[in-house]
């Protein structure tokens, strides 16, 4: 364990255990008037100081002019309030101006007489790998667009020529194939256009992230009531906050999801698994769902049922399935989960979830596993989503070789069925 050795202290300065100074993550010790008391010869090359030019100066000389705001405001009230805080995002400001993000890990205990912070600094580089993404597909989109108005120009001269040379209606053999070089090129273009697009979608979706859960952090400080006591109207007020919060959040990780799966960077660990504890740890989450819908709940699945696919991302689709069936069966009403093996193959298994729903008609049926469709505008209004679980949950039940199908009767219910291999040597390579 690592100690700071009181007998080495001059003035403000202590001197670190050598295995801390050379962690390989900052650390920074600092007391309740934010005077710097010890930091690790690590945090001091991050910024590029000398240590003794920190030493005894106030911890926010290091921060960013925001994270000063956050450490006044958040930071130091919580360690005051319970002693430690956890995995907090700060910007370090560096002697050159550059920031740093790092995530930061603190804990306040007396010590000497006086109450001091010990501070892990943990730096972070996928902020920034985004922002590049970001960045790069910005260039692509430009450079599409500029290929895009000088192949416009082209044409438009080409029509000029055909104009002056009304005669020649028959084109050549090398005019065909020059248009239809330039057709290739612009297929590629779209191409990668789309790839530019998708991969805009998928850094905005993780930038949206990082506010949204710093505004349910906020919400939970006031819950907290870390800047005082709130009363029941207030409370309220919060909860709504927070469940907006979520609602967003939960839809703009499908957006993610689907901007993944259509980059092809989903990851799939396939192994040997018991379908019965997958349901059981579905239920526990949905059954809240159900209570508040007043749904009879009905599971039937054998214990020693197995499959072979990705234990998440088929809890995952089942989560989803249970998820629309509460939403979408009639009050009173029942939702049933079943298994067993394909009767078709007995290679397979199958996972069947019924609802007592409103049902969706043949012609639209096809359509549901498309992004962004759903059965019924009014009622999916009302009933909130974006119409990607389906299309989220069919891909990824085909990525670990299986499939997803529903079968349906309006005013009666839905059937979605989710098949999946039995065991490896039966899965596809």
């Amino acid at each position: 364990m690592t100690h700071v050795r009181p007998d080495d202290v001059t003035g403000s300065e202590r001197e670190l255990d050598p295995l801390l100074d050379d962690a390989p993550c900052g650390f920074v010790s600092f007391a309740d008037d934010g005077s710097v008391r010890a930091l690790n010869r690590t945090l001091a090359d991050l910024l590029g100081f000398d240590r003794k030019e920190l030493m005894g100066r106030h911890v926010e000389s290091i921060l960013s002019i925001g994270s000063r705001i956050f450490y006044q405001t958040h930071f130091f009230p919580l360690l005051r309030l319970h002693g430690h805080a956890e995995e907090i995002f700060l910007l370090l400001r560096a002697k050159t101006g550059e920031d740093v993000a790092v995530f930061a890990n603190g804990v306040r205990r007396e010590r000497h007489g006086e109450w001091i912070t010990d501070c892990v600094l943990l730096r972070l580089h996928e902020r920034r790998k985004f922002e590049d993404a970001l960045l790069a597909a910005k260039k692509s989109a430009e450079v599409a667009r500029a290929t895009a108005d000088s192949q416009r120009a082209e044409l438009a001269h080409a029509n000029e020529l055909l104009e002056r040379q009304a005669l020649e209606l028959e084109m050549t053999q090398a005019q065909l194939i020059e248009q239809s070089t330039e057709l290739e090129e612009q297929r590629a273009l779209a191409e990668e256009a789309n790839r530019a697009k998708s991969a805009f979608l998928a850094t905005m979706s993780h930038e949206l992230r990082t506010p949204l859960n710093a505004i349910g952090g906020y919400v939970q400080l006031l819950e907290m009531g870390v800047h005082g006591p709130l009363n029941d109207a207030q409370m309220e007020t919060l909860s709504r906050v927070i469940r907006s919060q979520r609602h967003l959040l939960r839809l703009i990780n499908d957006l993610l999801n689907l901007a993944r799966i259509e980059a092809g960077r989903i990851d799939y660990e396939l192994k040997v698994f018991s379908l019965s504890d997958v349901v059981n740890a579905v239920q526990q989450m949905t059954e809240p769902q159900f209570v508040l819908r007043q749904l009879r709940s009905v599971v039937e699945v054998p214990a020693d049922l197995q499959a072979y696919a990705d234990k998440e991302k088929v809890e995952q689709i089942l989560l989803n399935l249970l998820s629309n069936a509460a939403k979408f069966a009639d009050a009173g009403g029942a939702v049933t989960l079943d298994a067993g093996v394909d009767p078709e193959s007995d290679t397979r298994v199958q996972l069947r979830v019924r609802d007592t729903g409103i049902g969706i008609p043949k012609d639209r049926l096809a359509q549901i596993f498309e992004p962004f469709v759903q059965v019924d505008v009014s009622e999916a209004n009302r009933k909130g989503g974006t119409g990607l679980g389906l299309t989220i949950s069919r891909e990824l039940a085909r990525g670990m070789g299986g499939e997803l199908s529903a079968e349906s009767t309006v005013g009666v219910g839905s059937c979605f069925t989710l098949t999946l291999p039995a065991s490896p040597l039966l899965s596809p390579s």
